[in-house]
């Protein structure tokens, strides 16, 4: 019997590799903040991996005016600022051959026909089939404009014909509500196939992310108790220690609800909370955690009171220097409402979830940059070792780390040393850095190679970009409803204000401490 005949039938897809294909990264806003600070160190990383398409290149495009050599100087400032890897004197020339610049205005056709000309210059140097990637590293204003463009310049291949691909990577945020969602997406979906639309939340290129369902589905010991008969409550924080900062302009036109939850928090709550899938085909996985968006509770006015706080933070003190309060930042208005902290308290309603409440806080200037998935367990019977109701047990808690120091934990009971019997919580911990050594990839080098393999198992599609937004719609416009000259307010480098400490403490449960 061959291997292939003596195969596990239901590993069949699993360990499979998907490889990145040939092509052009053509990246739009090549020249700003997130090119040098992430796209280009990610490239770097992966050329010197060794895990890049043998026949690849990049195109950056913006308004800037820069030849060839300027944008790879340019490059090489993002590398050696933000690179996970040093610059490696040896790799540098194979890596900066492949860069390269075209200037131009996101509006102007004419500046579309040289990108296509100079794409068709380029290509042929590098065995380059025509295959190409589009990143919009741009304001989301101008999503829909340069979509358009792309298309009217026949830059954007038909997917239905054989040849050569035309993928896009749109950033968040879709929308700032879900009506302008709706346009965005209507816009794109006109000049793209949804198959060509790749949505990027870099969340969900943390390995700790991408581990949540490993996790879940890869061990036998969690998916028994992974429901409401075994789990207390979820805990979801993402912490912010900076301030806005020259985020100012953007922030405060959007805030925490739009900024964190609308899309990266419920990506991760979805990806904790969704039904095992029958196989790891994208869309299968995508269509579990459309799920979950449908089944979350409504927030409207009856509940949003009781389940949601918003606050600001006030001056104080980070890392011995006196910082502003919210309304004093540079670029915010001095009557702003706009929310630099949001904690809800949110529930699941189907048979998996019934009764389980999922906390999310989210917010800016905090004690510390942190990010967690922590799920408690219920509590052991009150017999045996729980059963001094003065001091009952810890509960179990498995907390997963997003960031810092990735990795995940396990809080057990233990007795301690000695004749006596005491018990102690202590920690089952593991770190990604000290398990396998070197540094774990950066998420948008694992996205950037998905998009170049056609693998859209960690991309948002159109119907989860709309759904998050229908179920934060109503949140948004009972607040709009009732304005509130100034809310609630915390000290900077504090936890949050007591409004959601009461949010979780009067059901009988409390924040961790990160």
């Amino acid at each position: 019997m061959s291997a292939a005949e003596n195969a596990n039938p239901l590993s069949v897809g699993l360990s499979v590799p998907v490889l990145p294909q040939p092509c052009t990264l053509v990246i739009f806003g090549g020249a700003g903040d997130l090119s040098g600070r992430k796209l280009l160190p990610a490239i770097y990383n992966l050329g010197l991996d060794g895990v890049l398409p043998a026949n690849f290149a990049v195109l950056g495009f913006s308004i800037e005016e820069m030849d060839d050599a300027g944008y790879r100087g340019f490059a090489r400032q993002g590398v050696e600022r933000f690179s996970r890897q040093e610059p490696d004197e040896e790799h540098w020339p194979n890596y900066e051959r492949q860069l390269f610049y075209q200037s131009g205005s996101f509006d102007d056709p004419a500046a579309y026909e040289a990108l296509k000309l100079r794409l068709e210059e380029i290509e042929p140097q590098f065995g380059i089939p025509g295959n190409r990637v589009f990143y919009l590293a741009i304001p989301p204003r101008l999503i829909g404009v340069c979509a358009q463009q792309l298309k009217a310049a026949g830059l954007v291949q038909d997917e239905t014909v054989d040849g050569p691909f035309s993928r896009i990577i749109v950033e968040k945020p879709i929308g700032r509500d879900l009506q302008s969602a709706e346009e965005v997406n209507e816009i794109i979906g006109e000049c793209f196939a949804e198959q060509q639309i790749y949505r990027i939340d870099h969340y969900l290129g943390k390995e700790t992310v991408q581990n949540i369902l490993v996790m879940r589905f890869g061990n036998a010991i969690f998916e028994p108790l992974w429901n409401a008969k075994h789990i207390d409550h979820v805990q979801i924080t993402v912490a912010e220690a900076e301030g806005v900062g020259t985020r100012a302009g953007y922030y405060d036109g959007a805030g925490a609800l739009r900024d964190m939850v609308q899309n990266h928090i419920l990506q991760l709550l979805s990806l904790v909370a969704m039904e095992p899938p029958w196989t790891m085909d994208a869309d299968v996985i995508r269509d579990h955690r459309l799920d979950v968006l449908h089944c979350l509770r409504p927030l409207d006015t009856e509940n949003v009171d009781s389940s949601v706080v918003r606050a600001q933070y006030a001056h104080g003190f980070f890392q011995g220097d006196d910082v502003p309060g919210y309304r004093r930042e540079e670029g915010v208005a001095s009557d702003s409402t706009t929310e630099s902290y949001v904690a809800l308290r949110v529930f699941i309603d189907n048979w998996r979830w019934a009764g389980v409440p999922f906390y999310i806080r989210t917010g800016k200037r905090l004690p510390k940059r942190a990010s967690e998935i922590a799920v408690q367990f219920k509590e052991v019977p009150h017999i045996l070792f729980n059963s001094d109701n003065a001091h009952p047990l810890d509960p179990n808690v498995l907390a997963l780390r997003l960031q810092p120091d990735e990795g995940m934990s396990m809080r057990i009971a233990t007795k301690m040393p000695g004749s006596r019997v005491q018990i102690y919580p202590v920690k089952m911990d593991f770190r990604y850095g000290s398990t396998f050594g070197d540094q774990s990839p950066e998420a948008y080098e694992r996205l950037l190679l998905d998009v170049m393999a056609g693998d859209a198992t960690l991309f948002m599609r159109r119907d989860a970009v709309e759904a998050s937004w229908q179920w934060i719609q109503p949140l948004l416009d009972a607040w709009e409803r009732d304005r509130k000259r100034w809310l609630p307010e915390y000290p900077a480098c504090t936890w949050g204000p007591v409004e959601a400490d009461r949010l979780i403490e009067n059901d009988g449960r409390r924040w961790r401490v990160l």
